[in-house]
C-alpha cells in the first residue's frame, strides 16, 4: 500500500487565471505546506472587465514553468524527481486555461515517471479549510476529525455558487446551485454598473466599508432573489438587473451623468448585504433540514468579510460549528489542490511498485487525467 505516513505531493493549479504550484509535505499523518506559489493574472485581465480565456492560456504557458521552479526552490527540493504524487486540477474551468496545466503536469509524469491525479477543482476548495496559516497541522485534528460530519459546503466564487452536504472525505450530495449568476459573478457585474473596477468583490467590499466613515444610507433597498423560496438554489442575475435599473433611474431623476461617491459606496453596500443575507440564510436552513455537524465556507468570495462574520454567527446562533479558510487560501491555490489529491489518491488500492510505476495502475496513469471544464463535484 502507499506510503501516506511520508510523501510529497506536487500541486499545480490552472482552472481559471491564476497559475499556482505548491508542495505539501506529509509526514506521520501531520500535512506541511512547503511552498504555495501563485502568479496573479488580475492586472492583465482588470482592463476588460473580466477573464480573457485565451490571455489567461497564454500567460499559464508562460508561467508554469517559472511557478514550478520558484515551488521547488522554496522547498529546497531539487526537482520533481524528489516528489511521490502529482495532482493536477482537471476541472471544472476555463478549458484553455485547464488544457495548459493539465498538459503541464502529465508532461512532468512522463517525464519523471510519477503518479498523478486529477482533481476537482471545486473539491480543492472544500478542502482549503484544513490548511493552516502555522504551516503545520495533524489531519488527524480533532476539530477535523470525523465528528465533525456531516458538513454543509457552501462553495462560493466568481464561477459557482452551491451547497454541498459532505457526508465523509470524497463523499458529496449537491443540494443547492446558482439558477443564472454566480455570487462572484454578480460582484463583478455590479461593479461594473457602478464603475468601481475589477475584481468586482474586493471593490466592493471596500466601498462599503467607506459607509462606516460617512454614515451615508442608501433609501432604496434592494432585492434578496429567493431568499424565501422552499429550495435551496440561489439567483443573483435579478439583483444585478435591480442595480442596473436604480441607477439609470438615479441618474436620469438627477439628470446627473455620474454618481456621487456616497450614493455609489451605499448600493455598493446594498448590493454587498443583500447577497450576503441570501447566503447566510439558504446556508443556514440547509444546514438544520440535513442535521449538519458543520458548515464550511470556500472559494473566492469567502474572502468577503461581511459574509465569514455573519455565516460564523448565524451558525453558533444554532449551535453549528463553523469553520472557514484563511485568507491566503481563499483564493485559487495549488495548496488545496495536493491536499484534496492527497485524500483522493488514499482510496485508491495499490502497491509500492504500482505507485511508482504509473503503467500498472491506470488511476494514477496520466492518460486517466481527463479535462472536464464543467466537471460536477458529484
Amino acid at each position: 500500500m502507499l506510503k501516506y505516513s511520508l510523501m510529497k505531493i506536487l500541486g499545480i493549479e490552472t482552472s481559471c487565471d491564476e497559475t499556482a504550484a505548491s508542495l505539501l509535505d506529509i509526514k506521520n499523518g501531520k500535512v506541511k505546506v512547503l511552498s504555495s506559489i501563485i502568479s496573479s493574472q488580475i492586472k492583465l485581465h482588470a482592463k476588460y472587465g473580466g477573464v480573457v480565456p485565451s490571455l489567461a492560456a497564454r500567460e499559464h504557458v508562460k508561467n508554469l514553468p517559472k511557478v514550478l521552479k520558484l515551488t521547488l526552490l522554496r522547498s529546497n527540493l531539487n526537482s520533481v524527481a524528489d516528489v511521490d504524487l502529482i495532482a493536477t486540477t482537471r476541472g471544472p474551468g476555463l478549458i484553455s486555461s485547464l488544457l495548459i496545466g493539465t498538459t503541464f503536469a502529465k508532461t512532468l509524469a512522463w517525464k519523471y515517471n510519477k503518479p498523478i491525479i486529477g482533481v476537482n477543482h471545486l473539491e480543492g476548495h472544500i478542502y482549503s479549510n484544513w490548511l493552516k496559516p502555522i504551516r503545520e497541522f495533524s489531519i488527524l485534528n480533532f476539530k477535523f476529525s470525523k465528528k465533525m460530519f456531516p458538513i454543509l459546503n457552501l462553495i462560493v466564487s466568481g464561477g459557482h455558487t452551491e451547497l454541498a452536504i459532505m457526508t465523509d472525505f470524497g463523499k458529496y450530495k449537491i443540494i443547492g446551485r446558482t439558477l443564472d449568476d454566480a455570487a462572484g459573478e454578480a460582484f463583478d457585474k455590479i461593479a461594473r454598473i457602478l464603475g468601481l473596477g475589477y475584481p468586482g468583490g474586493p471593490v466592493i467590499s471596500q466601498e462599503a466599508e467607506r459607509l462606516q466613515v460617512t454614515g451615508y444610507r442608501l433609501q432604496k433597498k434592494l432585492p434578496r432573489p429567493m431568499i424565501n423560496s422552499k429550495d435551496f438554489n440561489f439567483s443573483f442575475a435579478g439583483l444585478k438587473t435591480a442595480v442596473l435599473y436604480l441607477v439609470r433611474d438615479l441618474l436620469k431623476d438627477k439628470k446627473i451623468k455620474k454618481l456621487g461617491k456616497p450614493t455609489t459606496a451605499g448600493i455598493a453596500a446594498e448590493s454587498q448585504q443583500a447577497i450576503v443575507d441570501v447566503l447566510v440564510a439558504k446556508t443556514v436552513d440547509a444546514a438544520e433540514k440535513y442535521k449538519a455537524k458543520s458548515i464550511m465556507l470556500s472559494g473566492g468570495v469567502s474572502a468577503n468579510k461581511l459574509l465569514r462574520t455573519e455565516l460564523e454567527k448565524a451558525a453558533a446562533k444554532k449551535g453549528i460549528k463553523f469553520f472557514k479558510p484563511e485568507m491566503k487560501y481563499t483564493t485559487d491555490n495549488a495548496s488545496m489542490i495536493a491536499l484534496a489529491g492527497y485524500w483522493q489518491s488514499k482510496n485508491i488500492k495499490t502497491t509500492p511498485k504500482s505507485f511508482a510505476t504509473r503503467r500498472e495502475n491506470k488511476k494514477l496513469d496520466r492518460q486517466n487525467v481527463k479535462v472536464d471544464a464543467n466537471l460536477e463535484l458529484v
